[in-house]
Formats: C-alpha cells, structure tokens, sequence
C-alpha cells in the first residue's frame, strides 16, 4: 500500500455522480477523495484548505462555469491538475477546457477503467484525452489552415457560446441577460458576432441553429 495517497476533489453539481465518483476512486490504494463541491465558490474555498492533488470538475455547475472554475484554480492554485468529467461534447468543449487550463477530459459515457487512467495520468504530469481528439488536436495544430478543422461553434468565445446555447434552451434576450447578469444591449451585441462568425443572416436562422445544436449536444 502506498505511503501517500494522491488526493482528489470533486466538483459536481450531482450528489449521485460524487457519491459514484467517490466510490470508485477509493478503490484504488494510491488514491483517496479528500473532498467535494457542487459549486464553484465552495470548490475554491476547499481546494484552498484541501490542497488537493487533482480536481476533477464538472462543467455545468447550476449557475456556475466550469471552464471559469478552472481558469480560477490554474491561477489561484497552479499545482492542483485538473480533469474535466462531463457529458459535454469533447469536440466543442476540450480545447476549451485544456486551454483553460485542464490537462485531461474525459466524457461520463467512458468506462470507469479510462475514469482512472485518466488521474494516473494526469497525476504523472501528462495530458489525457480520447484518441479521437488527441488525432484531432493533432490535425489542428500541424495544419497550416487550422482555421477550418473542427466545428464551426468552436470560433465562439466562452460568452458568445453561453449566450448560444441559452438562445437554443428557448430563453427570450431578457432572460439570458437577466441569467447572465448582462445588460440587453451587451447580449444583442453577443447574438450579432454569432450570427457573423457562423455565417447565419439572420435572427430566424441563428434561432433554428442554436435550437438544433442545443437538441444535439444537450447535457443530461
């Protein structure tokens, strides 16, 4: 048995999916949760008692972002490794997630052998990440027109894809500046880049796009 054991905490806003979480992770002798959050406030004031070793993070979080979580605990506390867990789309969100400062993420549909490899991974200073994206990041960054590899929806700032993504949940322009404590003005301004960046004509079209997308990648 290990002298120390790495610690893990936990960020999700589903009591279910720590309890599983948990359960899983002290199975193995080299690893023990040290604890749990559902939100983004309360992870920061725990990592910072804690002093986990790795965090791995949801990144629906009720009202919070988990993208910002991270961003917040790679400035904050820059020796905690972080993996994303989630069951949004890793080709729209990984990137975002690694840029941020993540250095795993791994979909809720993989099985909990890959859950693990991830952490030993992480734990080892590597990246970790699907075969499939790992090709796809390769691609990306060895070609000379980058621009043009992966979807379209990934040429959207973190903001301009919340605002995308509230407009497909049928929210009307009030309630996602009242959701993101935005003025209408901003959002509007917000709706117009995404309709310019990809390429829909009109309020009609980037209705039916955002709806679609939404209908597609929607997070259980």
């Amino acid at each position: 048995m290990p002298d120390v054991k790495a610690k893990i905490f936990l960020v999700d806003d589903h009591p279910l999916v720590r309890e599983w979480l948990a359960n899983l992770i002290e199975k193995n002798l080299d690893l023990t949760v040290c604890g749990e959050s559902e939100d983004a406030p309360t992870a920061l004031k725990a990592i910072a008692e804690l002093k986990p070793d790795l965090a791995i993070i949801d990144l629906s979080l009720g009202t919070s972002s988990g993208i910002d979580l991270i961003q917040s605990i790679r400035s904050l506390f820059p020796a905690v490794a972080m993996i994303v867990l989630s069951t949004h789309d890793e080709r729209v969100y990984a990137e975002r997630a690694i840029r941020a400062g993540a250095r795993g993420y791994v979909m809720k549909r993989e099985s909990t052998k890959k859950i693990i490899e991830a952490i030993h991974e992480v734990l080892k200073g590597n990246f970790y990440l699907s075969k499939e994206m790992t090709e796809l990041f390769v691609e990306k960054f060895m070609s000379s027109d980058s621009e043009h590899i992966g979807l379209p929806i990934t040429q959207l700032s973190e903001r301009e894809l919340e605002v995308f993504k509230l407009i497909g949940q049928g929210y009307e322009i009030n309630e996602i500046a009242k959701t993101l404590s935005l003025n209408h003005k901003t959002i509007h301004t917000y709706c117009t880049r995404i309709r310019e960046k990809l390429k829909l004509n009109s309020s009609a079209e980037h209705l039916r796009a955002a709806l679609r997308w939404t209908e597609t990648h929607s997070a259980v």
